[in-house]
């Protein structure tokens, strides 16, 4: 799999863009282009990588993995199990270590997905893609997909002072730290979302 920087290269010039030419449809100077393609800058924030995707018009999973025979699509998110990698042709991926949040070390592959026609997710909303990471453990603080006995929700978790795990939400009404139910159980964790550009 070729790297990330000669991957951008390589579609801006099958876009038939010049350094300068991209920069400006990315909102970022030619010398950052440069540096993005050299490698120089490994690190490259999430609405800058869903801008570069726009203006080399490809979809973000070919920017971040390259050609494929089948190019991963996101799996569709649904508010009941069974869980979308548990099909057999979802498609994984592997986030490079410039992709993921500061401080986040996962090593392991994980599935780009979006919510469903119709359905509701605190911390992911219609039109946003986001890595999801199988996992039944507590992996530290950050978003996770739980399965509960009325489907499958997203949560924000944290560690309480006696090992339990605090659950809130993105909404003003559930912002307040509550314990998971003995019921609820991890199946993933949220490691980067994108969303659409407000236009």
């Amino acid at each position: 799999m070729n790297s990330l920087g000669p991957r951008i290269k390589q579609l801006r010039l099958q876009a038939n863009l010049n350094k300068a030419a991209l920069a400006r449809k990315v909102g970022v100077s030619d010398v950052t282009i440069s540096y993005w393609e050299s490698g120089a800058i490994k690190q490259i924030g999430h609405e800058r990588l869903v801008a570069l995707a726009e203006a080399l018009g490809c979809p973000l999973s070919r920017l971040l993995e390259g050609d494929y025979a089948t190019p991963p699509s996101p799996l569709l998110l649904l508010g009941r199990p069974p869980l979308p990698w548990l099909d057999p042709a979802a498609h994984r991926v592997t986030l490079h270590g410039h992709l993921l949040p500061a401080g986040t070390d996962w090593p392991g592959e994980c599935y780009l997905v979006t919510p469903g026609p119709g359905e509701r997710f605190e911390f992911l909303a219609d039109g946003d893609l986001a890595a999801i990471c199988p996992t039944t453990a507590f992996e530290g603080p950050g978003r996770y997909l739980i399965e509960g006995q009325d489907g499958l929700f997203i949560s924000a978790l944290t560690q309480g002072a006696n090992g339990e795990l605090l659950a809130s939400g993105e909404s003003s009404l559930s912002r307040q730290n509550q314990p998971l139910e003995q019921t609820d159980r991890l199946v993933g964790k949220l490691l980067v979302r994108w969303r659409p550009e407000a236009g």
